[in-house]
Protein backbone atom coordinates (compact mmCIF):
# COMPACT_ATOMS: atom_id res chain seq x y z
CA UNK A 1 0.00 0.00 0.00
CA UNK A 2 2.81 2.38 0.89
CA UNK A 3 4.52 1.72 -2.43
CA UNK A 4 1.31 2.36 -4.39
CA UNK A 5 0.59 5.52 -2.44
CA UNK A 6 4.09 6.80 -3.07
CA UNK A 7 3.85 6.14 -6.81
CA UNK A 8 0.55 8.03 -6.99
CA UNK A 9 2.03 10.92 -5.01
CA UNK A 10 5.14 11.08 -7.15
CA UNK A 11 3.20 11.02 -10.42
CA UNK A 12 0.95 13.77 -9.12
CA UNK A 13 3.94 16.09 -8.95
CA UNK A 14 3.97 16.31 -12.76
CA UNK A 15 1.35 18.74 -14.07
CA UNK A 16 -0.02 17.49 -17.39
CA UNK A 17 -0.50 20.21 -19.98
CA UNK A 18 -3.33 19.60 -22.44
CA UNK A 19 -3.68 21.49 -25.68
CA UNK A 20 -6.66 23.70 -26.47
CA UNK A 21 -8.87 23.16 -29.49
CA UNK A 22 -8.76 25.25 -32.63
CA UNK A 23 -11.77 27.02 -34.11
CA UNK A 24 -13.05 24.96 -37.06
CA UNK A 25 -15.98 26.10 -39.22
CA UNK A 26 -17.54 25.23 -42.57
CA UNK A 27 -19.88 27.49 -44.55
CA UNK A 28 -22.19 26.13 -47.24
CA UNK A 29 -23.63 28.02 -50.19
CA UNK A 30 -27.26 28.20 -51.31
CA UNK A 31 -26.89 24.75 -52.88
CA UNK A 32 -25.77 23.40 -49.48
CA UNK A 33 -22.25 22.78 -50.77
CA UNK A 34 -19.07 23.79 -48.95
CA UNK A 35 -17.83 27.22 -50.07
CA UNK A 36 -15.72 28.42 -47.10
CA UNK A 37 -13.58 26.48 -44.63
CA UNK A 38 -11.44 27.58 -41.69
CA UNK A 39 -9.46 25.84 -38.96
CA UNK A 40 -7.30 28.25 -36.99
CA UNK A 41 -6.30 29.81 -33.67
CA UNK A 42 -6.52 33.52 -32.86
CA UNK A 43 -5.38 35.31 -29.69
CA UNK A 44 -6.63 38.83 -28.94
CA UNK A 45 -5.04 41.53 -26.78
CA UNK A 46 -7.20 44.64 -26.26
CA UNK A 47 -6.32 47.71 -24.20
CA UNK A 48 -9.32 49.72 -22.97
CA UNK A 49 -10.06 52.57 -20.55
CA UNK A 50 -11.18 51.89 -16.98
CA UNK A 51 -10.91 55.45 -15.64
CA UNK A 52 -9.31 58.83 -16.16
CA UNK A 53 -5.86 58.17 -17.66
CA UNK A 54 -6.18 54.53 -16.61
CA UNK A 55 -6.34 51.50 -18.85
CA UNK A 56 -6.35 47.73 -18.65
CA UNK A 57 -5.31 45.08 -21.14
CA UNK A 58 -7.33 41.91 -21.51
CA UNK A 59 -6.27 38.80 -23.39
CA UNK A 60 -8.69 36.22 -24.78
CA UNK A 61 -8.92 33.70 -27.60
CA UNK A 62 -11.28 33.01 -30.45
CA UNK A 63 -13.45 30.30 -28.86
CA UNK A 64 -14.08 26.86 -30.26
CA UNK A 65 -17.82 27.50 -30.55
CA UNK A 66 -18.72 30.37 -32.88
CA UNK A 67 -21.55 31.32 -35.24
CA UNK A 68 -21.18 31.88 -39.00
CA UNK A 69 -24.18 34.15 -39.46
CA UNK A 70 -23.28 36.90 -41.92
CA UNK A 71 -20.84 34.76 -43.90
CA UNK A 72 -21.28 35.14 -47.67
CA UNK A 73 -20.02 33.16 -50.67
CA UNK A 74 -19.96 34.83 -54.10
CA UNK A 75 -18.03 34.24 -57.31
CA UNK A 76 -15.31 36.85 -56.77
CA UNK A 77 -15.88 38.03 -53.18
CA UNK A 78 -16.53 36.08 -50.00
CA UNK A 79 -16.82 36.88 -46.30
CA UNK A 80 -16.17 34.55 -43.39
CA UNK A 81 -17.81 36.09 -40.32
CA UNK A 82 -17.45 34.41 -36.93
CA UNK A 83 -19.60 35.65 -34.06
CA UNK A 84 -18.85 34.89 -30.41
CA UNK A 85 -19.54 36.09 -26.89
CA UNK A 86 -21.67 39.16 -26.24
CA UNK A 87 -21.55 41.07 -29.51
CA UNK A 88 -18.02 40.22 -30.71
CA UNK A 89 -17.18 39.15 -34.26
CA UNK A 90 -14.17 38.37 -36.45
CA UNK A 91 -14.62 38.69 -40.22
CA UNK A 92 -12.26 37.81 -43.09
CA UNK A 93 -12.85 39.43 -46.49
CA UNK A 94 -11.67 37.45 -49.56
CA UNK A 95 -11.38 38.48 -53.22
CA UNK A 96 -10.54 36.33 -56.25
CA UNK A 97 -9.15 36.80 -59.74
CA UNK A 98 -8.78 34.08 -62.36
CA UNK A 99 -6.15 31.85 -60.74
CA UNK A 100 -5.62 33.10 -57.19
CA UNK A 101 -7.44 34.58 -54.24
CA UNK A 102 -6.35 36.64 -51.24
CA UNK A 103 -7.44 38.09 -47.91
CA UNK A 104 -8.14 41.80 -48.32
CA UNK A 105 -8.88 42.55 -44.68
CA UNK A 106 -9.72 41.17 -41.25
CA UNK A 107 -12.32 43.15 -39.31
CA UNK A 108 -12.43 42.53 -35.56
CA UNK A 109 -15.46 43.98 -33.75
CA UNK A 110 -15.60 44.00 -29.96
CA UNK A 111 -18.26 45.12 -27.49
CA UNK A 112 -16.85 47.11 -24.58
CA UNK A 113 -20.17 46.69 -22.78
CA UNK A 114 -19.39 42.99 -22.25
CA UNK A 115 -18.39 43.09 -18.57
CA UNK A 116 -17.33 39.44 -18.64
CA UNK A 117 -14.43 40.39 -20.91
CA UNK A 118 -13.91 44.13 -20.41
CA UNK A 119 -14.13 44.44 -16.65
CA UNK A 120 -14.71 47.99 -15.33
CA UNK A 121 -14.77 49.49 -18.83
CA UNK A 122 -15.84 53.14 -18.82
CA UNK A 123 -17.23 52.78 -22.35
CA UNK A 124 -20.17 50.77 -23.64
CA UNK A 125 -19.24 51.26 -27.29
CA UNK A 126 -18.88 48.59 -29.93
CA UNK A 127 -15.59 49.20 -31.74
CA UNK A 128 -14.02 47.76 -34.87
CA UNK A 129 -10.45 47.59 -36.17
CA UNK A 130 -9.37 46.56 -39.66
CA UNK A 131 -6.12 44.68 -40.27
CA UNK A 132 -4.47 44.09 -43.65
CA UNK A 133 -2.67 40.73 -43.42
CA UNK A 134 -0.33 39.57 -46.16
CA UNK A 135 -2.30 36.54 -47.25
CA UNK A 136 -2.04 36.69 -51.03
CA UNK A 137 -1.53 34.55 -54.14
CA UNK A 138 -3.41 31.56 -52.77
CA UNK A 139 -4.08 29.22 -55.66
CA UNK A 140 -7.71 28.61 -56.54
CA UNK A 141 -8.73 25.09 -55.43
CA UNK A 142 -6.00 25.12 -52.76
CA UNK A 143 -6.15 26.07 -49.09
CA UNK A 144 -3.92 28.58 -47.32
CA UNK A 145 -1.76 26.99 -44.62
CA UNK A 146 0.36 28.82 -42.05
CA UNK A 147 1.59 27.31 -38.79
CA UNK A 148 3.74 30.33 -37.93
CA UNK A 149 2.45 33.31 -35.99
CA UNK A 150 0.95 36.22 -37.93
CA UNK A 151 0.73 39.25 -35.63
CA UNK A 152 -1.58 42.13 -36.59
CA UNK A 153 -1.40 45.31 -34.47
CA UNK A 154 -3.97 48.05 -35.08
CA UNK A 155 -4.55 50.85 -32.56
CA UNK A 156 -5.15 49.24 -29.14
CA UNK A 157 -5.73 45.74 -30.51
CA UNK A 158 -3.25 42.96 -31.24
CA UNK A 159 -4.39 39.83 -33.06
CA UNK A 160 -2.12 36.79 -33.26
CA UNK A 161 -3.07 34.14 -35.83
CA UNK A 162 -1.38 30.73 -35.93
CA UNK A 163 -2.04 27.16 -37.05
CA UNK A 164 -4.17 28.68 -39.82
CA UNK A 165 -5.98 26.72 -42.51
CA UNK A 166 -8.27 28.78 -44.77
CA UNK A 167 -10.00 28.02 -48.04
CA UNK A 168 -12.39 30.30 -49.90
CA UNK A 169 -14.10 29.84 -53.26
CA UNK A 170 -14.38 26.06 -52.88
CA UNK A 171 -15.51 24.76 -56.26
CA UNK A 172 -16.13 21.04 -55.81
CA UNK A 173 -17.98 21.11 -52.49
CA UNK A 174 -15.09 19.70 -50.46
CA UNK A 175 -11.87 21.07 -48.98
CA UNK A 176 -8.83 20.76 -51.21
CA UNK A 177 -5.99 18.36 -50.43
CA UNK A 178 -3.46 20.82 -51.88
CA UNK A 179 -2.12 23.72 -49.85
CA UNK A 180 -0.52 27.08 -50.51
CA UNK A 181 2.02 27.45 -47.70
CA UNK A 182 2.81 30.86 -46.20
CA UNK A 183 6.30 32.31 -46.63
CA UNK A 184 7.04 32.07 -42.89
CA UNK A 185 6.53 28.31 -42.92
CA UNK A 186 8.71 27.86 -46.00
CA UNK A 187 11.68 29.27 -44.06
CA UNK A 188 10.94 27.55 -40.75
CA UNK A 189 10.33 24.13 -39.32
CA UNK A 190 7.13 24.38 -37.30
CA UNK A 191 6.77 21.90 -34.45
CA UNK A 192 3.28 20.65 -33.75
CA UNK A 193 2.53 20.40 -30.01
CA UNK A 194 2.10 16.99 -28.43
CA UNK A 195 -1.21 16.12 -26.81
CA UNK A 196 0.21 16.07 -23.29
CA UNK A 197 3.31 17.50 -21.65
CA UNK A 198 4.68 17.03 -18.13
CA UNK A 199 6.98 19.39 -16.30
CA UNK A 200 8.90 16.52 -14.71
CA UNK A 201 9.46 14.43 -17.82
CA UNK A 202 12.89 14.47 -19.41
CA UNK A 203 13.16 15.44 -23.09
CA UNK A 204 13.16 12.70 -25.70
CA UNK A 205 16.89 13.19 -26.25
CA UNK A 206 18.83 14.87 -23.48
CA UNK A 207 21.27 17.43 -24.93
CA UNK A 208 24.87 17.36 -23.82
CA UNK A 209 25.40 20.28 -21.40
CA UNK A 210 28.05 22.15 -23.38
CA UNK A 211 26.74 25.65 -22.65
CA UNK A 212 27.41 27.60 -19.45
CA UNK A 213 24.53 28.23 -17.07
CA UNK A 214 22.33 30.94 -18.64
CA UNK A 215 22.71 34.47 -17.31
CA UNK A 216 19.84 35.48 -15.05
CA UNK A 217 17.79 38.26 -16.61
CA UNK A 218 15.50 40.74 -14.87
CA UNK A 219 12.37 41.57 -16.85
CA UNK A 220 9.45 43.85 -16.02
CA UNK A 221 6.40 45.44 -17.64
CA UNK A 222 4.88 48.77 -16.61
CA UNK A 223 1.56 50.25 -17.78
CA UNK A 224 3.34 53.47 -18.84
CA UNK A 225 6.63 55.31 -18.36
CA UNK A 226 5.47 56.98 -15.16
CA UNK A 227 4.29 53.79 -13.44
CA UNK A 228 6.00 51.07 -11.47
CA UNK A 229 6.07 47.49 -12.70
CA UNK A 230 2.86 45.49 -12.96
CA UNK A 231 4.65 42.28 -14.04
CA UNK A 232 8.07 41.13 -12.88
CA UNK A 233 10.16 38.11 -13.80
CA UNK A 234 13.72 37.00 -13.25
CA UNK A 235 15.27 33.80 -14.60
CA UNK A 236 17.93 32.24 -16.76
CA UNK A 237 16.57 30.46 -19.83
CA UNK A 238 17.91 27.71 -22.06
CA UNK A 239 16.10 26.07 -24.94
CA UNK A 240 16.86 22.61 -26.28
CA UNK A 241 15.62 21.74 -29.75
CA UNK A 242 16.08 19.13 -32.46
CA UNK A 243 17.58 19.80 -35.87
CA UNK A 244 17.09 16.52 -37.68
CA UNK A 245 18.64 13.83 -35.48
CA UNK A 246 20.83 16.33 -33.64
CA UNK A 247 19.86 18.02 -30.37
CA UNK A 248 21.06 21.60 -29.95
CA UNK A 249 20.82 24.09 -27.10
CA UNK A 250 20.76 27.86 -26.98
CA UNK A 251 20.77 30.34 -24.10
CA UNK A 252 18.71 33.51 -23.93
CA UNK A 253 21.08 36.47 -23.50
CA UNK A 254 19.35 39.12 -21.34
CA UNK A 255 21.57 42.00 -22.53
CA UNK A 256 20.54 41.30 -26.14
CA UNK A 257 16.84 40.82 -25.39
CA UNK A 258 14.00 43.30 -25.84
CA UNK A 259 11.11 43.15 -23.37
CA UNK A 260 7.45 43.68 -24.23
CA UNK A 261 4.05 42.67 -23.02
CA UNK A 262 0.98 43.91 -21.21
CA UNK A 263 -0.73 43.63 -17.83
CA UNK A 264 -4.41 42.80 -17.61
CA UNK A 265 -6.95 42.09 -14.89
CA UNK A 266 -7.20 38.37 -15.61
CA UNK A 267 -4.37 37.90 -18.12
CA UNK A 268 -0.85 39.27 -18.51
CA UNK A 269 1.80 38.60 -21.13
CA UNK A 270 5.59 38.81 -21.19
CA UNK A 271 7.30 38.89 -24.59
CA UNK A 272 11.08 38.42 -24.90
CA UNK A 273 12.67 39.02 -28.29
CA UNK A 274 16.26 38.54 -29.39
CA UNK A 275 17.96 37.78 -32.70
CA UNK A 276 17.71 34.06 -31.99
CA UNK A 277 14.77 33.58 -29.60
CA UNK A 278 11.22 34.92 -29.52
CA UNK A 279 9.11 33.73 -26.60
CA UNK A 280 5.74 34.83 -25.27
CA UNK A 281 4.53 33.83 -21.79
CA UNK A 282 0.79 34.22 -21.11
CA UNK A 283 -0.32 34.21 -17.46
CA UNK A 284 -3.94 33.85 -16.32
CA UNK A 285 -5.59 34.21 -12.92
CA UNK A 286 -8.95 33.20 -11.47
CA UNK A 287 -8.84 36.01 -8.84
CA UNK A 288 -7.32 33.63 -6.29
CA UNK A 289 -4.39 31.95 -8.04
CA UNK A 290 -2.32 32.64 -11.14
CA UNK A 291 -0.54 30.23 -13.45
CA UNK A 292 1.39 30.12 -16.70
CA UNK A 293 -1.32 29.48 -19.28
CA UNK A 294 0.45 29.53 -22.66
CA UNK A 295 3.87 29.48 -24.29
CA UNK A 296 4.73 30.50 -27.85
CA UNK A 297 8.37 29.89 -28.79
CA UNK A 298 10.38 30.56 -31.95
CA UNK A 299 14.06 29.64 -32.14
CA UNK A 300 16.20 30.92 -35.03
CA UNK A 301 19.57 29.15 -34.83
CA UNK A 302 22.65 30.31 -36.71
CA UNK A 303 22.47 27.22 -38.92
CA UNK A 304 19.47 25.19 -39.97
CA UNK A 305 15.83 26.26 -40.07
CA UNK A 306 13.78 28.03 -37.42
CA UNK A 307 11.71 25.99 -34.98
CA UNK A 308 8.26 27.12 -33.83
CA UNK A 309 6.35 25.54 -30.92
CA UNK A 310 3.24 26.49 -28.97
CA UNK A 311 1.21 25.21 -26.04
CA UNK A 312 -1.92 27.21 -25.27
CA UNK A 313 -3.51 25.50 -22.28
CA UNK A 314 -0.94 25.07 -19.54
CA UNK A 315 -1.22 25.15 -15.75
CA UNK A 316 2.22 25.50 -14.15
CA UNK A 317 4.02 28.06 -11.96
CA UNK A 318 0.96 28.29 -9.74
CA UNK A 319 0.78 30.74 -6.81
CA UNK A 320 -1.75 32.93 -5.04
CA UNK A 321 -2.50 36.31 -6.61
CA UNK A 322 -0.49 38.89 -4.68
CA UNK A 323 2.44 36.52 -4.17
CA UNK A 324 5.25 35.40 -6.46
CA UNK A 325 6.32 31.96 -7.71
CA UNK A 326 9.95 30.92 -7.21
CA UNK A 327 12.07 27.96 -8.24
CA UNK A 328 15.84 28.33 -7.88
CA UNK A 329 16.59 24.78 -8.99
CA UNK A 330 16.74 23.96 -12.68
CA UNK A 331 13.29 23.20 -14.08
CA UNK A 332 12.70 21.17 -17.23
CA UNK A 333 9.57 21.86 -19.27
CA UNK A 334 9.08 19.56 -22.26
CA UNK A 335 6.93 21.63 -24.59
CA UNK A 336 7.01 19.21 -27.53
CA UNK A 337 8.97 16.13 -28.52
CA UNK A 338 11.51 18.38 -30.19
CA UNK A 339 11.61 21.49 -27.99
CA UNK A 340 12.36 21.78 -24.27
CA UNK A 341 12.70 24.78 -21.95
CA UNK A 342 15.10 24.89 -19.00
CA UNK A 343 14.72 27.64 -16.38
CA UNK A 344 17.26 28.63 -13.70
CA UNK A 345 16.71 30.80 -10.61
CA UNK A 346 13.14 31.49 -11.67
CA UNK A 347 10.89 34.02 -9.95
CA UNK A 348 7.75 35.49 -11.52
CA UNK A 349 4.88 37.70 -10.41
CA UNK A 350 2.45 38.63 -13.20
CA UNK A 351 -0.25 40.16 -10.96
CA UNK A 352 -0.50 42.29 -7.84
CA UNK A 353 3.01 43.80 -7.93
CA UNK A 354 3.38 46.63 -5.41
CA UNK A 355 6.14 49.26 -5.29
CA UNK A 356 8.11 47.42 -7.96
CA UNK A 357 9.07 44.58 -5.63
CA UNK A 358 8.38 40.85 -5.54
CA UNK A 359 5.87 39.72 -2.93
CA UNK A 360 6.38 36.69 -0.67
CA UNK A 361 7.30 33.70 -2.80
CA UNK A 362 5.62 30.33 -3.14
CA UNK A 363 8.49 27.88 -3.59
CA UNK A 364 8.47 24.99 -6.00
CA UNK A 365 8.70 21.49 -4.54
CA UNK A 366 12.34 21.11 -5.58
CA UNK A 367 13.29 24.17 -3.51
CA UNK A 368 11.31 23.14 -0.45
CA UNK A 369 12.76 21.41 2.61
CA UNK A 370 10.70 18.33 1.76
CA UNK A 371 12.48 17.64 -1.51
CA UNK A 372 15.13 15.56 0.26
CA UNK A 373 12.38 13.15 1.32
CA UNK A 374 11.88 11.89 -2.23
CA UNK A 375 15.01 9.67 -2.41
CA UNK A 376 14.42 8.60 1.20
CA UNK A 377 10.83 7.65 0.40
CA UNK A 378 11.99 5.71 -2.65
CA UNK A 379 14.53 3.81 -0.55
CA UNK A 380 12.03 3.06 2.21
CA UNK A 381 9.44 1.92 -0.31
CA UNK A 382 11.92 -0.41 -2.01
CA UNK A 383 13.03 -1.86 1.32
CA UNK A 384 9.40 -2.38 2.34
CA UNK A 385 8.71 -4.12 -0.96
CA UNK A 386 11.73 -6.41 -0.52
CA UNK A 387 10.55 -7.32 3.00
CA UNK A 388 7.08 -8.17 1.67
CA UNK A 389 8.59 -10.39 -1.02
CA UNK A 390 10.76 -12.21 1.55
CA UNK A 391 7.81 -12.73 3.91
CA UNK A 392 5.70 -14.09 1.05
CA UNK A 393 8.54 -16.42 0.06
CA UNK A 394 9.00 -17.74 3.62
CA UNK A 395 5.26 -18.29 4.08
CA UNK A 396 5.16 -20.17 0.78
CA UNK A 397 8.04 -22.44 1.79
CA UNK A 398 6.45 -23.14 5.19
CA UNK A 399 3.19 -24.19 3.55
CA UNK A 400 5.10 -26.45 1.17
CA UNK A 401 6.89 -28.21 4.06
CA UNK A 402 3.60 -28.68 5.93
CA UNK A 403 2.14 -30.34 2.86
CA UNK A 404 5.06 -32.77 2.57
CA UNK A 405 4.83 -33.69 6.27
CA UNK A 406 1.11 -34.49 5.92
CA UNK A 407 1.88 -36.91 3.11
Amino acid sequence: MFWCAFVVFFLALGNELHLSHATEVSVNNTENKLCLYANLMVNFSVTYEVGVNKSETVLFVLPENVTTEGSICNNTTSTLKLGFGDGHSWAVEFTKDNKTYQVDSIVFTYNLNDSNVFTNSTSNETKSVTAKPRITNVGVDTYYSCKSENVQRVESVTQTLYDVTLQAFVTNGSKSDTDTVCTADLTSSTVAPTTTVTTTAAPTSTPTPTLPTPTTGNYSIAPDFNSTACLMATFGLRIGFKQGDKVETINLVPSATEVGGACGVNSSILILTSDTINIMFTFNNDSKKFHLHALNVTVKPATGVAVVAANTNMSIWVAAVGSSYMCNKEQTLTVTETLTLYTFKLRVQPFGVEKGEFATAVECFMDSDLSFLVPIAVGVALCFLIVLVLISYLIGRRKSRTGYQSV
